[in-house]
């Protein structure tokens, strides 16, 4: 069974920014979709970017231009670089791993994939 584990989240002022990292403990081919997810207290858990085994990438509106997904696949890790961080940007922050190239449909389910962590607490002030 692979887990993965979230690093990187904190808390930071509007307009700052955080690197998100997500690890496996397990060999995962290169060739997999990842994705993180957020949920924010009250609001429903929504997916915010994902990465393709061919490097596409995509972003949900309300991040585009702010947040950068990668992948380092020799390091088995993918990223979210999140800049220009906003209040409502707060949220638990949650990688996800789909063991096939292509990602399933945009603004997809979390269960859609198939390993997923725990999650780690992005919280932006004003």
């Amino acid at each position: 069974q692979v887990q993965l584990m979230e690093s990187g989240g904190g808390s930071v002022q509007t307009g700052g920014s955080l690197r998100l990292s997500c690890a496996a403990s397990a060999y995962i081919s290169s060739a997999y979709c990842g994705a993180w997810f957020r949920q924010a207290p009250g609001k429903e858990r929504e997916e915010v970017a994902s990465i393709s085994g061919s490097s596409h990438a995509w972003y949900t509106g309300s991040v585009q231009g702010r947040f950068t997904i990668s992948r380092d696949n020799r390091k088995g890790t993918l990223h979210l670089q999140m800049d220009s961080l906003r209040p409502d940007d707060t949220a638990m922050y949650v990688c996800a791993i789909y063991t096939a190239s292509r990602c399933p449909s945009a603004l997809s389910d979390l269960r859609d994939y198939d390993y997923w962590g725990q999650g780690t607490q992005v919280t932006v002030s004003s």
